[in-house]
């Protein structure tokens, strides 16, 4: 399991298809990444767990593809 302190603000966040799905913001505790909301097309803070995340090098990989992603975050004003 990839741990908190590997994941720093403005890391792009990749999906399994390699679809860009949002740029890290910050974590929201230990186990959720808040994304950005200038990056996001509805403008809004996006929430996804820790647990979705693959590998991190330069990027966050995700084991999940981009419109599953988009399906299954949440959303925070």
């Amino acid at each position: 399991m990839v741990a908190a302190n590997e994941i720093r603000e403005h890391m792009e966040v990749r999906a399994a298809d390699g679809g860009h799905v949002g740029t890290v913001d910050h974590m929201e505790g230990d186990s959720r990444i808040k994304l950005t909301r200038r990056d996001s097309e509805d403008g809004q803070h996006h929430l996804i767990p820790l647990d979705w995340v693959d590998h991190v090098d330069a990027h966050v990989h995700l084991n999940k593809d981009a419109e599953e992603v988009r399906r299954q975050w949440s959303t925070m004003n």
